[in-house]
């Protein structure tokens, strides 16, 4: 007698769906089909950081993509534009660093769409992407940022520079993130009080020596690092996965 199937719910089987193929249409960008790696950073401009980090990417010939709080492009506007006119891309991280999951979908957009303005003021060019604090995303959130007319990016590798792991587990990701069409998380500042947070203190790593670092084994293994942009307009296209959780490292 054959075993019984178990009998789902419309609700669970559309669920079921959107999981198994949503994210091509739903989900946010996780990685893309380029030959290069794509760089980001996240929570600056910070005045110590961000100089180092443009140094690093000079070095390297390379781009990357830079997801700026708005509370500190207000502190420093001159720095942001440094990074504009190297020919770093400027995306949006957020008017501060307070998980957008804890706004209604109404604030969460009106919050971005104020911040998207604030920050195009400054640089003068448009912002396409934004990165949610922390990877925090719910499905209220993905819609009002998408409302907005930006475009959630996600990671698919990490530097864990803004992590308290040890130097083992440090090395082994950034030896995974240096590998063809991953976006990797790397960051140029931390968030404290200032950007409306009060996450655990920055772990002793000096963010732009972690970053010189990977831009050498990426340049060892004769992979390109790009921005977001930069890798698009190549000729890749982005990956979406659909990502509703909490990541904890953005």
């Amino acid at each position: 007698m054959p075993a019984a199937r178990s009998v789902r719910s419309p609700r669970a089987r559309i669920l079921g769906f959107i999981r198994r193929h949503g994210g091509s249409v739903l989900g946010s960008i996780t990685a893309t089909t380029s030959d290069s790696v794509v760089l980001t950073f996240d929570d600056g401009p910070d005045p110590d950081q961000t100089p180092r980090v443009l140094d690093a990417l000079a070095e390297h010939d390379a781009t990357a993509t830079f997801f700026v709080l708005v509370t500190r492009v207000r502190e420093y506007p001159a720095l942001l534009r440094s990074v504009s006119a190297a020919g770093h891309e400027i995306a949006l991280h957020g008017g501060d660093h307070r998980a957008l999951t804890s706004f209604s979908g109404a604030e969460a957009a009106s919050r971005l769409a104020r911040a998207r303005i604030e920050l195009e003021s400054v640089t003068g060019t448009a912002v396409r992407w934004y990165r949610p604090p922390y990877g925090a995303q719910s499905p209220t959130s993905w819609r009002a940022v998408r409302r907005t007319g930006l475009v959630p990016v996600l990671w698919s590798g990490t530097l864990h520079d803004s992590a308290a792991v040890d130097a083992a587990r440090r090395a082994g990701a950034t030896d995974r993130a240096a590998a063809a069409g991953r976006i990797v998380l790397a960051h140029d500042g931390i968030a404290d009080e200032r950007d409306g947070v009060t996450d655990p203190p920055a772990p002793v790593a000096d963010r732009a020596a972690l970053a010189r670092d990977f831009l050498g084994l990426c340049q060892d293994r004769r992979l390109p690092v790009r921005s977001l942009h930069d890798a698009l307009a190549a000729g890749a296209t982005p990956v979406r996965t659909l990502e509703l959780t909490t990541l904890r490292s953005g």
